[in-house]
């Protein structure tokens, strides 16, 4: 999944960033990658919900399926995070 975000508020947008953060890899700007369950999924979008001002705010979710995911391609910037845990 793809998040992107739109906060007009410096203080609101600082918060945003910080949730997204514990769910995922920013990208750049406004702009994250998370690979969520649903479950996940339902309380970011919660949490999301309860801090912005929609007039004045935006958030915006894309879904990449499994096939979209494999198209993906990047060139230079940070490394992707693997949060693969293995155990032994």
């Amino acid at each position: 999944m793809v998040v992107s975000y739109d906060i007009s508020d410096d203080k609101r947008r600082t918060k945003v960033h910080k949730i997204l953060s514990s769910y995922g890899q920013w990208m750049q700007y406004s702009l994250f990658e998370c690979d969520l369950t649903p479950t996940q999924y339902a309380r970011l979008r919660d949490r999301l919900d309860r801090l912005i001002q929609p007039p004045d705010d935006s958030v915006r979710f894309y879904f990449l399926c499994a096939c979209c995911q494999e198209k993906v391609e990047r060139l230079g910037g940070v490394p992707v995070r693997d949060d693969t845990i293995f155990l032994v």
